[in-house]
């Protein structure tokens, strides 16, 4: 809300570590960024953005700077009834950014733990990142530009990310977002494979040798295991490893659902693209991802449906194209397979993938002299500088005209070579027709240790914080502390204080409220509230009170969250209650 729109970097910059605090906290699905901005200085109704992003509560707030000072508000809003149920205001130093994150993050996991229930916090969700704020604020510059998805924004972007580098050379978020941008560029062509991925590995290595728990960085191995070193094992155990450091990071959600429809794993694929959906359900990415899976999985009228969807959005979208045309070729649309490419604009146009479909269609037509002649350029083409593209689509055009020599010669020769997209390739619809050969399995067992799969992704289940007698002794415990002190009558009373003054650690009693009396802290506390109510409204001393005066002598500090628990604790409205 500052004067300067250049400031809006900041704004964002703040909400987005927000977004990644709460999201470390396992228990709770969080909705990522691209989805959530998608509403920024949008005027559309509260219960709409709630249905958009398949969420329970909204948290809204804004960031106004002016020199070294910022304020910062935040409240918490229930999407179904649309009312706020907290809100709060911090005024505080720009040199306390970090602190500053962290205080707001824990105070909204509180806030909605308070009201939905058991989940544990961690001590701290925001940790100082640099010494240096100018360097900070060069990355999320950096990151601001970044996130424009474009071939110049991100070179600008790389220049914001060196210059938070010179100031802090450990700055380990810029590093990784420096990684991010360099195979950005590197996949779009921009820059050579070699440049781009080689950048990428080298500052992802050095970032992770400085804190080995980052998710993106093990996000960016992942990718660089698959698609520079051709290695699934290490690519899986990377994007394993984020999920397990955080299971909300959006990106790695998206490549182990790639990972495993590539390997053939249909429903862990299906299981993880859920996860990614309900995080980043309008994210062009995770979009995407569903329109790839559903070609994967044979499904090629709902995948263009898909595709084309993200083509409305944006019509520049490369990899999108990619799949649109493999769908064609799929679904028998030859013709129109090998014009996919001409009426799109040059500058997305990957030379070698349009000649490899144009390849693959005329064979299907039987048109002899065309396919020939695109043959002999998809040669040429797999021999030079980034001739892997090409070289990939030699593979798929002898699968499925089941030319199954040339495609076990390739593969042979692909292994050897460590081919970037032999992964990608293999399991495509297009080979089917060779799949039936016994060496289709045995080159897959290679690239796809079937040990791997059987050990799953275990989950440990937490043990209880109290046994049984502890529980029954803490139990008593609270109900002779409510029933004498009625500490609920402090309307600034949280799960927080109340674990100090019962001495016992936050999550340990959100977790005892959650399993010994089945509620969560705000229906514990307000159940106490309304009972308070019911009996001093009914003293003659107190006919001349207001309800809202007597709700607010009960604890209460807001009308509507009065009026709504009251009716869920007895049925009646407070005026109907006090007519009884």
């Amino acid at each position: 809300m500052s004067s300067n729109i250049e400031n809006e970097y900041f704004s964002d910059g703040i909400t987005e570590e927000i977004i990644n605090a709460l999201a470390k906290i396992d228990q709770l699905r969080v909705t990522s960024r691209t989805s959530s901005f998608f509403f920024k200085n949008k005027n559309i109704p509260i219960g709409e953005i709630g249905k958009s992003l398949g969420v329970n509560t909204l948290l809204e707030g804004s960031v106004r700077l002016s020199g070294n000072a910022m304020r910062v508000t935040a409240q918490l809003i229930d999407a179904t009834n649309d009312y706020h149920f907290w809100s709060e205001t911090w005024d505080r130093k720009l040199d306390n950014i970090f602190e500053v994150q962290d205080e707001i993050s824990l105070l909204i996991a509180d806030k909605l733990r308070e009201q939905f229930g058991h989940f544990e916090i961690q001590e701290h969700l925001v940790e100082k990142k640099t010494e240096s704020l100018d360097a900070y604020t060069y990355f999320l510059k950096g990151r601001h530009h970044f996130h424009k998805w474009n071939p110049d924004d991100v070179k600008v972007s790389i220049g914001f990310y060196e210059k938070a580098l010179d100031l802090d050379p450990n700055h380990t978020e810029a590093m990784v977002g420096l990684a991010d941008a360099y195979s950005f560029l590197a996949t779009i062509a921009v820059i050579s494979f070699e440049e781009g991925w080689g950048k990428c590995a080298e500052l992802t290595h050095k970032a992770l040798s400085i804190n080995y728990e980052l998710p993106a960085a093990h996000y960016q191995l992942a990718n660089l295991a698959f698609f520079t070193a051709c290695n699934y094992l290490e690519s899986f155990q990377h994007a394993k490893k984020a999920i397990e450091l955080n299971s909300n990071h959006i990106e790695s959600q998206q490549f182990m659902a790639f990972l495993y429809i590539v390997a053939g794993k249909n429903a862990d694929a299906k299981k993880h693209l859920e996860i990614a959906l309900s995080l980043d359900p309008l994210s062009q990415e995770t979009q995407f991802y569903n329109g790839f899976i559903k070609y994967m999985l044979e499904d090629y009228e709902q995948s263009i449906i898909q595709l084309d969807a993200c083509l409305k959005v944006n019509p520049l979208n490369i990899p999108v194209h990619s799949v649109k045309s493999m769908c064609l070729i799929m679904l028998g649309k030859y013709k129109e397979a090998s014009h996919y490419f001409d009426s799109l604009p040059s500058e997305i146009v990957i030379e070698s993938e349009k000649t490899g479909i144009q390849t693959i269609a005329y064979s299907k037509l039987g048109n002899l002299e065309k396919s020939e002649e695109s043959l002999k350029q998809l040669k040429e083409q797999s021999l030079g500088e980034n001739g892997f593209t090409a070289d990939s689509y030699l593979f798929l055009l002898a699968g499925i005209l089941k030319q199954n020599e040339i495609v076990f010669t390739w593969l042979e020769e692909a292994l050897k070579k460590g081919s970037p997209l032999l992964l990608l390739r293999y399991s495509d619809p297009m080979v089917n027709p060779i799949k039936s050969d016994s060496r289709y399995r045995d080159y897959y067992e290679k690239l796809f240790p079937s040990t791997l799969f059987q050990k799953g992704e275990n989950s440990t289940k937490k043990k209880a914080p109290f046994d049984s007698e502890t529980v029954l002794k803490v139990k008593n415990q609270i109900i002779e502390l409510f029933e004498s002190e009625k500490p609920f009558i402090d309307p600034e009373l949280s799960l927080r204080s109340l674990a100090k003054q019962l001495n016992i650690h936050h999550n340990h009693l959100s977790w005892l409220l959650n399993d010994g009396f089945s509620k969560n802290f705000n229906e514990f506390v307000n159940q106490y509230r309304i009972g308070h109510f019911k009996t001093i409204a009914k003293e003659p001393g107190n006919a001349k009170l207001t309800i809202m005066a007597l709700a607010f002598d009960s604890g209460f500090n807001s009308k509507t969250v009065f009026n709504s628990y009251f009716k869920k604790e007895t049925g009646q409205t407070p005026k109907e209650f006090l007519k009884g």
